[in-house]
């Protein structure tokens, strides 16, 4: 959810504001397709196809779901079509699009005031695959409900939209209909994206939808089964002693998630906390995002002997350390590390497709 926070702060900035746009009647159905063909920051006109809308997952309460398709640039018509839902819950499509797997980047290294420049990015999925990055579940990014009975975020909600977004994005483009169809994400999507795939797969004939399988990264699982692991995944990469390590296991029975049994797991568990609290949990070889100062007393001292607790003493400071301004960035998404805010910042973003006027329902979920 952080990293969503980070966003927020980000998309204040910048994201596709529409300098040129231009729309061609779709395939099917006679619908307009709001294709992009230039944004501001980046020069030039995009080097591939953006296009993008709304589809509606929901008549009876006004739910719609908003998505940016890219077009994949060596073979539309036969690479695979991903649907891709980043984490959060919550987090805009545009985190994806920018910070993972699409072919926008921030040019970080270069920024020095001002409306911050895009960047090709040229290890992009996109470069072999046709990606959907959508605003899901309803409420997150551009997407919203005009009742609120139409925000439902639960698993099965957001997979039984999911499946309807599919469904009716097929039906208005055609032509991609026989390519395999995979559905993605980080994070939260964990939970969201089997549940999405298995409601499909329940489908008479998958619903009429070419599904393949589904893929996810760093994904959520089960609260119990993930948080289990970290303690024995810290031990292993050396980041706590062996000494720590065996007394958090024998003290709290190896239940590092529920609550501690007794004062000796407490305080074992509250010393693993004080050892690793500037590791990146997300990625331990990054640096911590906004961290200021190196670590306190209590993990130096911790950290102070043996080969292995060196090792993690200096992984520590170094995560602890904050860097330069002109010192070039990490290839981690800090939400500190993007350029600043600057008065006056241009909206959220532009759309040639308007929005519609949804009152305070849409406006709880707009970043501005």
């Amino acid at each position: 959810m952080d990293m969503c926070m980070g966003m927020a702060k980000l998309l204040l900035l910048l994201l596709l504001v529409v300098t040129a746009g231009h729309g061609h009647a779709a395939a099917a159905a006679g619908k307009e397709r709001n294709t992009i063909t230039h944004v501001k920051g980046f020069d030039g006109p995009l080097p591939f196809a953006l296009e993008t809308g709304y589809v509606e997952v929901d008549e009876a309460h006004g739910a719609e779901l908003f998505y940016y398709f890219i077009q994949s640039e060596r073979s539309p018509r036969e690479d695979p079509l991903i649907l891709w839902i980043t984490g959060g819950p919550g987090c805009s499509a545009l985190s994806g699009l920018l910070f993972e797997i699409g072919p926008l980047k921030f040019d970080v290294a270069g920024y020095t005031e001002g409306f911050p420049r895009l960047v090709y990015f040229e290890d992009s999925w996109t470069r072999v695959s046709n990606v959907i990055f959508l605003d899901a579940p309803v409420g997150t990014g551009f997407s919203y409900a005009r009742e609120e009975e139409g925000l439902d975020v639960s698993l099965t909600g957001t997979g039984t939209h999911l499946r309807v977004f599919l469904q009716r994005w097929i039906a208005d483009h055609p032509e991609f209909a026989s390519n395999p169809l995979y559905i993605g994400g980080d994070s939260y999507s964990g939970y969201t994206v089997p549940v999405a795939a298995l409601e499909i797969a329940d489908q008479p004939d998958k619903g009429g939808l070419n599904l393949k399988g589904y893929l996810v990264g760093n994904a959520g699982t089960d609260d119990k089964y993930d948080s289990g692991g970290k303690i024995p995944f810290m031990h292993g990469m050396g980041l706590i002693s062996d000494e720590l390590y065996e007394a958090a296991k024998g003290s709290c029975g190896g239940d590092f998630v529920t609550t501690p049994r007794n004062a000796q797991c407490a305080n074992a568990l509250m010393a693993i906390t004080m050892a690793t609290f500037a590791v990146n949990p997300v990625h331990i070889l990054e640096p911590m995002c906004g961290l200021a100062l190196r670590p306190p007393t209590p993990v130096s001292s911790i950290l102070s002997t043996g080969t292995r607790r060196r090792s993690a003493r200096l992984l520590v400071q170094e995560a602890a350390t904050p860097r330069p301004s002109t010192a070039p960035r990490s290839a981690s998404p800090c939400s500190t590390g993007g350029p600043p805010p600057t008065a006056g910042s241009e909206p959220l973003i532009r759309l040639t497709t308007p929005l519609p006027s949804l009152g305070v329902l849409y406006t709880a979920y707009e970043y501005k």
